[in-house]
């Protein structure tokens, strides 16, 4: 693909399937936890689902307080280097707080419980976990999320929050970039 060609993007999950899985998630989260649970979003990826996540579990009766923090294994290459980097820190105490860790997706599992096991050293009283999608094929960590919205291929994924080389975050659907020929049906 050269550079100045936009890719051909196949649509896995359209806008209404992601606006009503985000519902059901918001509903089940706000069943289990407190309404001031500390919800922090680990960026950049999960900003878009956040934010919907948020909204949606102040409509199910959640009063939730918000956080952001910014973690990387990957930098600005396409696979982790395996090492989590805390590249931006939440400012709120969470101990003794009951945290919800929001991803777009758990992979190999180390963003995940790295930021699992920061808070739960920082004092956290629990920590509970939401993703996107679970991608469990490539699991390096013995961690599975405890909420989630949908279970994913081994796929590159983009829009909704994520990007391909700094692009594509805005797209409001997640979808799989495919090769002209493979987009036959």
């Amino acid at each position: 693909m050269t550079q100045n060609k936009k890719p051909n993007i196949k649509v896995l999950y359209d806008e209404q399937t992601l606006a009503t899985e985000v519902e059901r998630l918001a509903k089940e989260v706000t069943a289990k936890l407190p309404e001031n649970v500390l919800v922090i979003s680990i960026l950049k990826g999960s900003f878009i689902f956040a934010a919907d996540l948020l909204r949606a579990i102040h409509r199910a009766g959640g009063t939730p307080d918000v956080e952001f923090i910014t973690l990387s294994s990957y930098g600005d290459r396409q696979t982790s280097s395996g090492k989590v980097q805390i590249m931006r820190d939440i400012t709120n105490e969470v101990k003794g707080r009951e945290i919800l860790l929001v991803d777009d997706i758990l992979e190999s599992g180390r963003t995940m419980a790295f930021a699992k096991d920061l808070m739960y050293a920082r004092g956290a009283k629990t920590v509970r976990t939401c993703v996107l999608l679970d991608k469990p094929h490539n699991r390096v960590v013995d961690i599975t999320p405890d909420h989630k919205a949908f279970d994913c291929d081994d796929l590159f994924v983009i829009g909704y929050g994520m990007d391909m080389a700094h692009g594509y975050r805005q797209l409001p659907f997640i979808g799989v970039v495919v090769d002209d020929d493979e987009d036959d049906g």
